[in-house]
């Protein structure tokens, strides 16, 4: 099984920072570990305390974890200070981490500014060089570039400027009336545009969190750049469409959209099974059956290794439909052996 870490803060409302990483880090089909950068008090509404983890603790998560399970990817979150950034640079260079996302998590969607300056230049010096993709919004983007930036070509400035400077593929993402669910992908020189719907909730505490450990769990297990953007705005895309509403501010998203407690996956002999009873409507969609109509027929599915090269063999449940085959003469007690 491959594995991705976050270094991050905790969000103890679970919307956002490692809950999130990790949540969406076991979505997607990867083994998550987390280190954690701080201890905030947190829910829909704000935040109302914090407590930072020391840089001598930090190494020793960070130790920790590689020193015995090694992560196959890395997304890096909320940093909020200088001497911890220091100390992730150093770790990610001593281990020779590879994959490692950036989501500078610099400006709250309030506006506000979360990282004092000289954390700022700390992240700019020290982490964003190592990176492989930088996640900015809007905002983020803006500060990293010192651009402003309103349309689409404003993006792709600010996108060129940032790669080149810091050597990196830059993520840089729609939203604050900004080509609201159209991101820029750019890197070697040249960009790409990946077009989303946008999905009218207002609950999207934790987007941030979620796009870079879904690009970051993409990376682990072995797609490449354009391929990981593509499957993480997917994904967030159903977990957003799922319209979760908990709490009294900017809720969470449902991050496990697609785990509805009805598919029970298991290995037989080599081939995967999947016994699939599910209600109607259940957002899940196989061959003839929409994922808005009476269901698919209650029975056991094989996953279908013939869909092309390129697709997992193991995909995380929101990509099953793609992947479900109904057996010739489904028996409830399950097939023969």
């Amino acid at each position: 099984m491959k594995t991705a870490l976050t270094i991050a803060g905790s969000d103890s409302s679970g919307g956002a920072g490692i809950q999130a990483d990790m949540k969406t880090m076991t979505a997607n089909g990867v083994y998550a570990m987390s280190a954690v950068t701080a201890l905030t008090a947190q829910n829909t509404t704000g935040v109302t305390d914090i407590l930072e983890s020391t840089p001598h603790f930090l190494g020793e998560q960070l130790d920790a974890i590689f020193t015995d399970i090694f992560p196959d990817a890395v997304k890096i979150g909320m940093v909020s200070s200088a001497d911890l950034i220091v100390v992730i640079a150093e770790k990610l260079k001593q281990y020779k981490a590879k994959n490692i996302v950036v989501d500078p998590v610099m400006v709250a969607t309030s506006g506000a500014k979360l990282l004092r300056d000289d954390a700022v230049e700390a992240l700019c010096r020290e982490l964003l060089p190592l990176a492989a993709v930088l996640t900015p919004n809007i905002p983020e983007a803006e500060i990293l570039s010192g651009m402003t930036i309103t349309d689409a070509t404003g993006m792709e400035a600010a996108a060129k400027y940032i790669s080149e400077k810091y050597g990196c593929a830059v993520l840089c993402k729609g939203g604050h009336k900004v080509n609201d669910a159209d991101d820029l992908l750019w890197r070697n020189g040249f960009g790409k545009w990946f077009h989303g719907k946008r999905i009218d909730n207002p609950n999207t505490h934790g987007t941030g969190c979620t796009l870079s450990s879904a690009i970051a769990s993409n990376l682990a297990k072995g797609y490449d750049l354009d391929e990981s953007v593509e499957r993480a705005k997917e994904y967030i895309s159903g977990a957003l469409a799922a319209m979760l509403d908990l709490g009294h501010g900017s809720g969470p998203m449902n991050h496990m959209f697609a785990l509805k407690g009805a598919l029970s996956l298991i290995h037989i002999s080599g081939c995967d099974l999947i016994r699939c009873g599910l209600p109607a409507g259940n957002g899940l969609a196989v061959p003839g059956h929409p994922a808005d109509g009476p269901g698919p027929v209650p029975g056991w599915y094989r996953l279908r290794h013939d869909v092309g090269a390129g697709h997992d063999p193991h995909p995380p449940a929101h990509r099953l439909q793609h992947h479900l085959r109904l057996l010739d003469t489904p028996d409830a007690a399950g097939p023969a052996v």
